[in-house]
C-alpha cells in the first residue's frame, strides 16, 4: 500500500498536471488541504516539498505556494507522470517521447561512432546477433534495444545524453507492460547491425541514418 504521504502527493501532483490548479494560483494552505483530503499536516507538508522540489510550485516567503507551470519549469522526473497520467499510457505524450527519443538517438550514434573505442563496437556486434536471435520474444528484444543503445551512449561519452536516455530508460523497465512493443527481431535486426557496423567503422554519417531509421520504424510500430 502507498503512503499516505505518496497518495496525498499523487492527488496534488494530478491537479498541478491537470490544470485543475492553474500556473500562478495559489493552493490552498496546508490547514485547509489537510482536513479536505483526509490526512494529517505532516503529509500533506511532506507532498508539497515534493513538488516544490520538482519545481512544480513556488513558495514565497510571508506568501503561499504557487503553482509554476510544468511545460517550464518540470524536469525528467515529471514525465512519468504525464505519460502514465490516469494509470494508462498518455498517446500524445508517447509520442513526444518516441520524437525525442528518433532525434536523440541520431546524434547519440554519430558521436558513437567518431568517438567510440573497439571493445564498444565489439559489444554493439553481440547484441546486434543477440537481437537477430531472439525471434519474436517482446521482453527478450525490448530488453537487448534497451541494452544496445545503452552501449550507443556510453561509446558517445556525452552525459547530457547518458542522463537523458538513463531517464526513458527507467521509465520504460518500469512499465514495460504497459509501454506498446517497438521491436520484432524480423525486421528491424538489419538496422541494429548496420548501427553496430557504422559505429566501428567511424561512420557517423551511416550511423546516423541508421538509427534514426530504426528508431523511426519503432515509432510507427507504435503510433500505427
Amino acid at each position: 500500500m502507498p503512503l499516505v504521504a505518496d497518495q496525498v502527493f499523487g492527488s496534488l501532483l494530478e491537479a498541478v498536471l491537470t490544470g485543475r490548479y492553474a500556473p500562478g494560483e495559489k493552493l490552498p494552505g496546508q490547514r485547509a488541504l489537510a482536513p479536505d483530503l483526509g490526512v494529517t499536516l505532516s503529509s500533506v507538508r511532506e507532498a508539497l516539498k515534493r513538488l516544490e522540489q520538482m519545481g512544480l510550485v513556488d513558495v514565497r516567503h510571508g506568501d503561499a505556494m504557487r503553482v509554476r507551470p510544468w511545460r517550464e519549469h518540470g524536469g525528467l522526473d515529471v514525465l512519468v507522470h504525464v505519460l502514465f497520467a490516469g494509470g494508462g499510457v498518455d498517446a500524445a505524450v508517447l509520442r513526444d517521447v518516441l520524437d525525442a527519443r528518433a532525434l536523440m538517438l541520431r546524434e547519440v550514434a554519430g558521436l558513437a561512432a567518431e568517438r567510440g573505442r573497439p571493445e564498444h563496437a565489439a559489444r554493439l556486434a553481440e547484441l546486434a546477433a543477440g537481437f537477430a536471435a531472439a525471434g519474436e520474444d517482446r521482453r527478450a528484444t525490448a530488453l537487448i534495444d534497451l541494452s544496445f543503445f545503452t552501449e550507443v551512449a556510453r561509446a558517445a561519452d556525452n552525459v547530457v545524453f547518458d542522463l537523458i536516455l538513463n531517464a526513458i530508460r527507467g521509465i520504460y523497465l518500469e512499465h514495460l507492460d504497459l509501454v506498446p512493443v517497438t521491436v520484432r527481431a524480423g525486421e528491424l535486426a538489419p538496422l541494429y547491425a548496420r548501427v553496430a557496423a557504422a559505429v566501428a567503422e567511424g561512420d557517423a554519417a551511416t550511423a546516423r541514418d541508421a538509427a534514426y531509421e530504426l528508431a523511426c520504424r519503432q515509432r510507427e510500430r507504435v503510433l500505427g
